[in-house]
């Protein structure tokens, strides 16, 4: 079988359950495990990914009202790859290429290869998509293999949170100008990690009653969403995180500095008391992929103070104190 996948997380899952070896292209975000990035890739940004947060929020915001597509996908040399599987996402439209034009460039491929897109909006999702394209790929044995190991780790981790203890206030910030809180799985992994996450919280899905269960699985968020300074500041949090969609570890203190003089944001309990973290946004939390489970391990070792749960490389660094 000959692999497309224009989907970091999914390229990811295709390594983990033994199918680099399928994978003929790719996106350009593709780029764990490092082995990958010597496949060719199949995307490019049209905006400037080197701007200011402000300004790269106006390009995506001008784009997305104008029906303009973020990325610029490579048809020819898709269709010269001949995939049998293109794998991409129909969930965010800003986080890369759009279904519609994958489907038009599949289309134009003789045979057409199948289009598969994996829409995940809890960390259930994410664990059935392993299994989705285990079956699609013919690894369906591999992938249950790997699932059942994440499980294991994830779950394991579950239990050093106390659910009957003191649920601090976390904020999360996955864009910083302007502010943005994340949605869907991030806010599920806070609160399951045993914090609260006011800025974007969960709900019980219809028929769950309270959702709550072993470990929350039928609560979740909806899309990430724009948040005001003051919404910030009401929800008193205890912790703060920084994890701006995209941006690597090494450049988010830039992004941090944008607001880390304002008046509101020293005042904010968790920066008074050095509890800020800075996570790397290309590869942690906004890829629904095998790696939300390291980013679970970590939120659940740097709230409840067990820093032994986290994985030894996890991308993060906390804030320089001012």
């Amino acid at each position: 079988m000959r692999i497309v996948s224009l989907l970091p997380s999914a390229t990811e899952m295709l390594c983990l359950i033994g199918g680099r070896d399928l994978l003929v292209g790719r996106s350009h975000e593709c780029d764990f495990p490092k082995d990958v990035l010597s496949v060719p890739a199949l995307t490019g940004q049209l905006i400037d990914p080197g701007a200011a947060p402000a300004e790269i929020d106006r390009q995506v915001s001008e784009a997305l009202s104008s029906g303009r597509s973020l990325y610029h996908l490579d048809a020819a040399r898709l269709q010269a790859l001949k995939p049998d599987l293109i794998v991409t996402q129909d969930l965010c439209e800003v986080c890369s290429i759009d279904l519609a034009s994958v489907r038009a460039a599949a289309a134009r491929i003789d045979p057409p290869p199948t289009v598969l897109a994996l829409n995940p909006i809890s960390v259930e999702g994410v664990f059935d998509d392993l299994l989705t394209l285990g079956r699609a790929t013919g690894l369906e044995e591999r992938a249950r293999t790997a699932l059942v190991r994440l499980r294991e780790r994830f779950f394991a981790a579950s239990d050093y949170v106390n659910s009957f203890a003191h649920r601090p206030s976390v904020a999360f910030l996955e864009w910083t100008d302007p502010l943005f809180a994340p949605g869907h799985w991030t806010p599920q992994l806070i609160e399951r990690a045993g914090a609260a996450h006011p800025l974007n919280p969960t709900e019980a899905l219809p028929g769950a009653g309270a959702g709550a269960g072993g470990q929350m699985a039928h609560r979740v968020a909806g899309k990430s969403r724009r948040v005001t300074a003051d919404e910030v500041v009401a929800s008193a949090p205890e912790f703060l995180i920084v994890c701006p969609c995209g941006v690597g570890l090494a450049q988010i203190p830039a992004h941090l500095a944008l607001i880390e003089r304002e008046p509101w944001f020293r005042e904010l309990p968790a920066v008074r008391a050095g509890r800020v973290a800075l996570v790397d946004g290309n590869h942690m939390f906004n890829r629904p992929g095998p790696r939300l489970v390291d980013a679970y391990l970590f939120l659940v070792g740097w709230i409840n103070d067990r820093p032994e749960l986290i994985p030894d490389e996890f991308p993060w660094m906390p804030a320089v104190r001012h």
